[in-house]
This record gives structure tokens, C-alpha cells and sequence, in this order.
């Protein structure tokens, strides 16, 4: 019988998703004091477990505390308490849902006003035209740095799954360190860690079986992947189908498709590329071929809004349908799904013309979206993005004062 949005997904590990509808990591940036998830994240994360997702893949949470993709990033480290990560899972899980921590660190994607560092494979700073220089200029990894960071990854994960998580999702996608290290316009090494791809997957797959080594059997890993750069050079999807069967071996559980980053930022549908603008689902047509030959069980993420959609994602032969927008703008998405309505989100595109600006307009509104949702509002998506760019500008500029203070603090 073929599987339908509502049928239980098994993972290889043997542990079950309730559903196939997952909600996609995004990046909340709603950290509280000391970099700690608070009331906020735990009320929203509340709301999207009782509106019938079966897994919600929480945003961003640092494995790095002088490493942040913003100032009000979470972080978990060997030093963090562990207290608030249990109340965080504890509410992600009140509804049935089940629940993984993506962690990441953001390599050379990090703003040049961040205090910290600002790593990667090789010392090429982030190219997004006349804004380049509010990034800052990265520094090439050490040995000693890109051993210690196989060792953040590993403790995270272990703690995560110590507070509650059900599981975690690596991330390597999204122009991030791992996708960094992946891709041959990022990473010019001429050492172990670079060249081949088989080179420049080695810090992933190292991570991976460093996760492996230090979680229970019972306990997901998954990684997040770029399906392709979309940069002419970059990493593309005969490189991710090489990947797919590196990490076979490796006891993952599910590898999430996606693309893009910051240089093109297909996430938030503006690539120009046309297999990302031609349907609502921006990858499904490189998720399809990757799918064909995949050995483990795949999720697609980006722009899935309709029912229709979800459906047709599933048909592809992709296993679990990620969404991120949709479910910060109407959380009960799901539920409406499951009581037989075709509800859907609309959002007016972001027309700016310089693409990187639309993608942090864009994803500015959303997350203006999941603040509301944290302080138990309803959610406003007629907000101009513009607008809420603006108001996140703010709010930003008052976590970078308080991160900074945390930061100094904490290394005294």
C-alpha cells in the first residue's frame, strides 16, 4: 500500500516518526540569557507539537559558543546547562511529536560585527557583491581547530540526547562550515581535507561516526544536505549522490535535501536556477533523481505550502515532506491536513532586486512569525518584510550587546 502523509515513517534505527510531515529547521534566533533556550522557544515549540507534525527539527543550536550564525543564536556546549534543553525537548514532545536538535557551526557565514571567530577550510570570504564586507574575512582551519570541532559535534550530540532529543540533525548544507568543506569554490586545501570529494567530505563523515560513536543505537542522526550549491563549480547532485553513499555506511538515519547559501540563497527561493523557480517545492526535481539511487531514507525541504505538494513529494519517492514557512505562518497545517482540508499558506514574494537582501527580508518575516507564536500571538504574514527587517535589525542590535557581555563573561 503506498505510504500516505499520515503513515508512521521507520528509520533504519528502528525508531518511528508518527507521520510524514515534518517541521523544517529555521533559524530562530530567540535565545535568552547566557545563549539558553527560554519560555519563548519552549511555548512555541508547544504550539507546533500540538498542531500534529510528526517530527519537529528544531533551528540552529551552535556547537561552538565563539561561533554563531547570530547573536541570539542557542548554544550547547560542554558548559551549558542542561536544565533548559530538557524543557525545550519536553515541550517539543507534549504532542506526540517527536523531536531533533539540528547543530551546526556556521564556519565563515558569520557577520563581521560578531565577536568570536571565523573559521573555514580556506580563507575566501563570503561573496555576496556590494554587502561582502559585512561578513567577515575567515581564517583557514588548523588541524588542531578541525579535530576539536569533530569533538564539539560529538558533545552536542551527546548532551542533546542526555536533555530528552530524540535525535539530531547535522547540518551541511546551506553554505554553512560542512557545506563549506564540500564545496570546491569555498574549499581551495591542498591537504587530507581537500581536492577530492572524498577529501573534502572527511570532516563530515568524521562527525558523523563521532555522533555515531557517542549516542545510543536508539537515538537519530540525520544530516541536513545541499542537493546542490547552484554556483557554477560548487558542489552539485552527482556530489550529493556520492555523499548519500558515504554516509550509508555511517548509521544515518535520514539525510535532508536542500540548497543554496548565503552567495545563493536557494532556501528562500531565490536562485534563478530553474529547477529551483519552475514548482513550489524548490529541489523536488533533484530530489527525484537523487532518489532513485538513494540507501537511506531521504527528506525535501523548500517551499512545500499545499497538500497537493506534499503528496507529490512523497510520490517522488522521498520519504518525509519538510516544512518551514508554512508551519511558522499556520501551525495547524498538519491537523487541517489530517481532517481533510486542503489548507495552504500564501505569501507574497520578496521582489527585491539584490538577492541576498530578498533572502534576509524573507527570512526575516518568518521569523517575526515565530516570535509572535512564542509570546502565544497569532501570527501576522501580511507584514511587510521590509518592515520586519527592520524590527529584527533592532532586536539584533541589543542580543549582539548582550552576547558580547555573555561571551567576555564566560571566557573570563
Amino acid at each position: 500500500m503506498p505510504s500516505t502523509l499520515f503513515t508512521p515513517q521507520t528509520l533504519p534505527n528502528g525508531s518511528v516518526i508518527p507521520n510524514r510531515l515534518a517541521k523544517a529547521a529555521m533559524e530562530e534566533n530567540m535565545a535568552g540569557s547566557e545563549q539558553l533556550p527560554g519560555e519563548p522557544l519552549f511555548r512555541l515549540y508547544r504550539r507546533w507539537s500540538e498542531g500534529g507534525a510528526g517530527l519537529l527539527i528544531t533551528g540552529n543550536v551552535m556547537v561552538h559558543a565563539e561561533a554563531l550564525t547570530g547573536p541570539a543564536g542557542v548554544v550547547l556546549d560542554a558548559h551549558s546547562p542542561l536544565e533548559p534543553f530538557r524543557q525545550w525537548a519536553a515541550a517539543a514532545k507534549s504532542g506526540g511529536s517527536r523531536v531533533w536538535m539540528q547543530i551546526n557551526h556556521p564556519g565563515r557565514q558569520v557577520m563581521a560585527n560578531m565577536p568570536g571567530v571565523a573559521w573555514g577550510p580556506s580563507a575566501i570570504r563570503v561573496d555576496i557583491g556590494r554587502n561582502s564586507r559585512r561578513l567577515a574575512q575567515p581564517v583557514e582551519m588548523t588541524t588542531e581547530q578541525i579535530a576539536g570541532t569533530v569533538a564539539r559535534f560529538a558533545e552536542t550530540a551527546r548532551r542533546a540526547e542526555a536533555a530528552g532529543f530524540d535525535g539530531v540533525e547535522i547540518h551541511a548544507a546551506h553554505g554553512y562550515l560542512l557545506s563549506q568543506f564540500l564545496s570546491p569554490l569555498s574549499n581551495r586545501r591542498a591537504d587530507r581535507w581537500g581536492g577530492t570529494l572524498e577529501n573534502r567530505a572527511r570532516l563530515l563523515l568524521d562527525i558523523v561516526r563521532a555522533v555515531r560513536a557517542s549516542v545510543a543505537a536508539d537515538f537519530a542522526v540525520a544530516v541536513k544536505l545541499n542537493s546542490a550549491d547552484f554556483q557554477r563549480g560548487g558542489f552539485d547532485a552527482d556530489d550529493a549522490r556520492a555523499v548519500i553513499r558515504m554516509l550509508a555506511p555511517l548509521g544515518v538515519d535520514v539525510v535532508e535535501l536542500s540548497g543554496g547559501s548565503y552567495e545563493s540563497p536557494a532556501m528562500t527561493g531565490q536562485s534563478a536556477d530553474e529547477r529551483t523557480s519552475a514548482r513550489e517545492a524548490y529541489f523536488l526535481t533533484l530530489a527525484e533523481e537523487l532518489a532513485q539511487s538513494s540507501p537511506l531514507p531521504l527528506m525535501l525541504t523548500g517551499g512545500i505550502v499545499r497538500r497537493s505538494v506534499a503528496e507529490d513529494v512523497l510520490a517522488s519517492g522521498v520519504d518525509l515532506v519538510g516544512m518551514g514557512t508554512a508551519l511558522a505562518v499556520d501551525p495547524d497545517l498538519p491537523n487541517k491536513w489530517h481532517g481533510g482540508t486542503d489548507a495552504a499558506v500564501e505569501l507574497a514574494p520578496v521582489t527585491l532586486k539584490d538577492k541576498a537582501a530578498a533572502s534576509a527580508a524573507s527570512m526575516a518575516r518568518v521569523r517575526y512569525q515565530l516570535r509572535r507564536l512564542g509570546k502565544g500571538r497569532t501570527t501576522r504574514p501580511a507584514i511587510h518584510p521590509i518592515s520586519a527587517y527592520a524590527r529584527e535589525a533592532v532586536l539584533r542590535r541589543r542580543a549582539l550587546r548582550r552576547y558580547q557581555t555573555w561571551l567576555q563573561t564566560r571566557s573570563a
